[in-house]
This record gives C-alpha cells, structure tokens and sequence, in this order.
C-alpha cells in the first residue's frame, strides 16, 4: 500500500526547493508502509472504510457495466511507471538545481517570469512550473453519470466560478487541454469528477433523519466501482487521485472512504484545518468567480485611499473572529468601516477600492472557505488583505491558497484575533512606504487569482492549482 509523501511542500514550513530534497528520505517510509501494509488515516476513518457499500445505481460503475471492455482495453495498454518515475526524478533534479544556481531552463513560453520577494523562491518555482507544462498528465476517469460525477464541458456551463473552469481545462482535449493524458497508463495523477454539489442536492431534503449516510454511500460506491474496474487505486491506495469541490460539505463526503480522505489529494475551497484540511498534501481552492476574469482598476493610489480598513460580513451567522470584528467596530469608526450587513445603495467593490487594507477573518469557525473569498476580492480590487487569524495554535487555522510558491508575509498583514481592538492603531503604524511595498506586490500576485476564460493562461489561477496538483504528486514516489 502507498501512504502520502509527508513531506509533501507547505511553504509555511518548507520552501518548494528545500521540500524536494525530503523525497529520496520519504521513499523508504513508503517502502515501509508497503511492508507492513498500513495506511494513515485520520481517527474514526477505519470504521468508513470496512463498510460495505452495497448501493450500485445506474450511475456508479460496476464490473459489469458496458464500461468494463473499455477499461479492460485501456489497462492492457502499456503502462510505462518506470520511465514516468525516472521524468519525475529529472524534474526534481532540475528544481533543485534552479534554486542552487538561482537560474532555470529557458522559459520558451513568452511573457510572465516569476521574480520578486512575493515568492518564497522564484527560480524554483519558475522551474517547477516549465516542468509541469512540460511532463504533467492527468486521466480523468469516463465512468459515472449526473448526480455523481459531473463532465467537463457540462461542469463549465453549468459552474461558472474556478470548479468548473478547473475540471474544464482538466477535460479538454483542444489548446488548452496539455495535461489530458491520452490513456491512463501515461497519467502521473486521475482525477475523481466526484460533484459534491450535485450529490448533495440529490439526495438532501429538509426532513431528512439521516442525510449523510447516503451521500456517503454514493460517494463510496463510486470510488469502490473504479477500484473494481482499475488498477489505479489500488495500486496507490489513491494517493496519486484527486477530486475537486468547492462546495462546504467536501470535507465531510471526502471521508467516505478512509483512503480518498488519508491518502488521496483534496482540492477545496474550504482549507480549515479543524475539518482536516492538511496543508502539506490537500489544496486550497481559490473560490474565484467569473465576475474575477476581466482585469479589474487598480483603484486610487494610496493617498486617495481614505478609508484604512473595510469589512462587511454580508448577514448570516459566523464565527467567533467574525463576531469580534463585528461587537467592536460595527459603525462605531469612520476609517474602520465594518457593517454587519452593507446598507441599501453602498457599493462593496467600491468601498474595496476605497480602502487600503481589506480585513479577513479566518478560523473560530468562520469557514475557511468564506476567508477565502475574501481574500481573493481583495487582491483583486488591489486591497491589502489583513488575515485576522484565530489564535496561535488554533485547529482552526486558514490556509492561504499556493503557499506552496507564495510568500504571504511579503504582500499581506496578520494581526492576531485577541487583538481586534487594536486593528486601527496597528494598521495606522504601517507607513506610507510600507504601504506602498505591500501593495505594489498585491498587484504583482494578482495574476495568480485571474480566472479566465478557457483555455486557461499561463500562471492564472486555474493553472496555479494544477500546479500546486503537481507539486504533491511530485514530492510522491510510489512503488508500483
């Protein structure tokens, strides 16, 4: 059985170059799992994966289905794990010497080159990326109907925000399609077109007595008709798989199977920890929207930045750091501007651009994903963003999107929860000067949270989740 590479990069702990030097010691760790045959999984998820899913609808595969001449054919064709692992051995090879000599291969690609102190070692993630485009191939699995698993093209158009656009570039087979592998034997990760939404509009109803049980049965059954048809997961235990959900309750049907949530690659939008996001081997989903394609103004230069701080938590319940931020500034300061819920005819997208620094709570059970969002609004109106983050050591702590690369110290403001009061004389310390470095680099970041139209381009926000999809399959050698 294969296990997760722990070592797969966080930046918060490790830089990308550093991570990959982990990789020759990681190996036999994995070696030892496939010895003894163990499988981390998180506590209370061995009960999931001994239970036997009996429920098999039309739309889940089976053996027996018309799929399986099809995948009977495709996992006769040559499978060339040897020459793929050596690629990957290369590409390491190749980061690690880019970050030494702090040069990387000639970028024939044109355009944006990675510099400046916004990321945690440009060269290496420059590398990285040329390496990506180069060898990356993903299998996106056929098998399955609506409500579990959704298509590509169907994805897109009926989800407009980063989800879609994601699972569209993963599917196409034009321009923009240069990580579709052909068949599966050429893939280094396979993709699980699990749809959480649509699993959870299917089945949940308001009367319900048990509503996850079944949502947890679909999701397994899926999995386990795969595994029954292909290779693929058995051979990883489904640590070279991911799925892709924005939605809130993907933590939740991703333990479905003690495997998809232990060993498989979870790309979310809800990256808090206290749901068992784990930054070093799941990704954080930027939950960027189409209204973030088209180039937004900068907004006014600083000196006409009058308002120093904007929150507005749009209604609805919240958590305690969101709460704090609401009993002490809610319409109580004119340059810490906070409303519970914006006034008839105020403009958020206008305050945003009003403001010099743009406040996010994060964690004590706001949802990291909602953190998120706001982040991702302000980087895009050119607003400083100010992580509120719950207190140190807190399970409940936000992980930033591309941490991998990013180097979020460099472009945003952190300011401890227990100091919420204290948010106005801390923001006004930060100079003219300083203000101006922070937020000439929230312009320079910007680009990795465009979504555009696809196919995708380089270095936006689709292409940097497929790379941060990379970079854990990089730092994973499996023993096939």
């Amino acid at each position: 059985m294969a296990s997760k590479n722990s070592c797969a990069c966080h930046g918060v702990v490790v830089t990308l170059a550093s991570c990959l030097l982990l990789v020759a010691a990681a190996v036999s760790v994995l070696a030892a799992h496939v010895a003894v045959g163990r499988v981390w999984s998180p506590a209370g998820a061995g009960a999931a994966a001994g239970h036997h899913h009996s429920l098999s609808p039309a739309w889940v595969p089976s053996p027996s289905s018309r799929h399986a001449h099809h995948a009977r054919e495709l996992v006769n064709r040559r499978v060339q794990v040897g020459r793929m692992e050596a690629g990957l051995v290369q590409a390491r090879a190749s980061i690690r010497r880019a970050s030494r000599t702090r040069n990387c291969t000639p970028d024939d690609g044109g355009g944006f080159i990675p510099r400046g102190a916004v990321y945690r070692d440009a060269y290496a993630f420059h590398q990285s990326y040329i390496e990506m485009e180069k060898r990356f191939k993903v299998w996106t699995y056929r098998e399955g109907e609506p409500p579990v698993v959704q298509k590509g093209g169907a994805a897109f158009a009926g989800n407009d925000g980063i989800e879609g656009h994601l699972i569209a570039e993963l599917d196409s087979s034009g321009c923009g399609g240069r990580h579709r592998a052909r068949h599966p034997g050429e893939a280094h990760a396979f993709f699980l077109p699990i749809s959480v939404a649509s699993i959870a509009g299917y089945v949940y109803r308001r009367d319900m007595i048990d509503f996850w049980d079944p949502q947890l049965r679909l999701v397994a059954g899926y999995v386990d008709g795969l595994a029954a048809m292909y290779p693929f997961w058995n051979r990883s235990r489904g640590a070279d798989h991911f799925l892709v959900s924005c939605h809130q309750w993907a933590p939740i049907l991703s333990a479905a199977k003690a495997e998809l949530r232990g060993n498989a690659i979870r790309v979310m939008c809800d990256a808090d920890m206290s749901d068992g996001f784990d930054p070093a081997t799941d990704v954080a989903l930027p939950p960027v929207v189409a209204g973030a394609r088209a180039t937004p103004p900068q907004g006014r230069v600083a000196s006409e930045r009058t308002v120093l701080a904007f929150f507005a938590a749009g209604g609805g319940g919240g958590g305690a750091v969101r709460e704090a931020l609401l009993a002490r500034w809610e319409g109580r300061d004119d340059r810490v501007v906070v409303y519970g819920r914006l006034p008839a005819g105020v403009d958020h997208g206008e305050l945003m651009r009003r403001a010099r620094f743009c406040l996010c709570p994060c964690g004590g059970g706001e949802g990291a994903a909602a953190a998120s969002r706001r982040v991702v609004e302000a980087i895009t109106a050119g607003c400083v963003p100010v992580l509120v983050a719950a207190a140190a050591g807190d399970d409940g702590s936000y992980s930033p999107p591309f941490s991998d690369v990013l180097d979020w110290a460099r472009f945003s403001v952190a300011v401890p929860a227990e100091r919420v009061g204290e948010i106005k004389d801390i923001l006004g310390g930060v100079s003219d000067r300083r203000y101006g470095v922070l937020r000439r680099r929230v312009l320079r970041v910007r680009r990795h949270f465009r979504l555009n139209r696809p196919p995708a381009k380089r270095f936006d926000v689709v292409n940097m989740v497929i790379h941060s999809i990379w970079l854990r399959r990089l730092n994973l050698s499996l023993p096939y």
